[in-house]
């Protein structure tokens, strides 16, 4: 398994499933981040579905802190949730509060049918799974957001709306925890499953985690322009 920017297995699993994972970083929605024609209804109504999900987000986080084995496991997952109640969910917020939304309004924010079926599906991942399970699930979203910010902060329109957006994703603060993410769960799988977990008999139960979750971010994402 060759490394790269968010971790050896997160290679493969992205390998895994070449298509779902390009209909999820270049839907639609991402494209009209970048180049600003995505409609503010739409943000708006994102915005408000994902501070939704980045709460259940955090308490599956706070879940993997549970499952895992390892100090160090536990210590970048406590950290995860931390940048994500402290930091992510703030640009939702603050976007938010410029629009008359409040923090209490977001907070009791009715779900949508793809937040309830994602959300809940990560969950079930780590109540009825192990660690494994549940980093397979989370990661979808974590370095998906990363690649996007990323790409996106090369190439967006100098006018987009959406810089803010972009730029809490790019962000080297973000990158750095996503960073040390994947080589968390890099050694996660070496230490449970060997040094060549692709020919591990639960690998391809990982992979389908990954890839479902992967489906669910797209759905996200046509949830998000419904909004429009």
């Amino acid at each position: 398994m060759t490394g790269a920017p968010y971790g050896a297995a997160f290679t493969q699993w992205r390998a895994g499933c070449p298509d779902a994972w390009h209909a999820y970083t270049h839907h639609a929605f991402v494209e009209g981040l970048r180049d600003g024609s995505l409609p503010r209804p739409a943000f708006l109504h994102y915005l408000v579905q994902d501070y939704v999900f980045l709460v259940h987000f955090a308490r599956a986080w706070s879940l993997a802190v549970v499952k895992a084995e390892t100090l160090d496991e536990m210590k970048i997952c406590a950290g995860t949730v931390n940048a994500l109640v402290n930091h992510e969910m703030a640009l939702h917020v603050q976007t938010c509060a410029g629009e008359g939304i409040n923090e209490a309004a977001l907070y009791a924010a009715c779900e949508e049918v793809e937040n309830l079926a994602y959300t809940r599906y990560v969950m079930d991942a780590g109540l009825q799974g192990d660690f494994l399970d549940l980093m397979a699930a989370l990661a979808p979203c974590c370095f998906g957001y990363g690649e996007i910010g990323l790409r996106l902060a090369r190439s967006a329109a100098p006018d987009t709306p959406h810089r803010a957006w972009i730029d809490t994703y790019a962000d080297d603060g973000y990158q750095s925890v996503m960073t040390s993410v994947g080589q968390m769960i890099d050694g996660a799988i070496s230490r449970r499953l060997g040094p060549d977990p692709v020919r591990a008999p639960r690998w391809a139960h990982l992979q389908n985690r990954f890839s479902t979750a992967t489906r669910l971010e797209i759905g996200f994402w046509d949830m998000g322009l419904r909004g429009s």
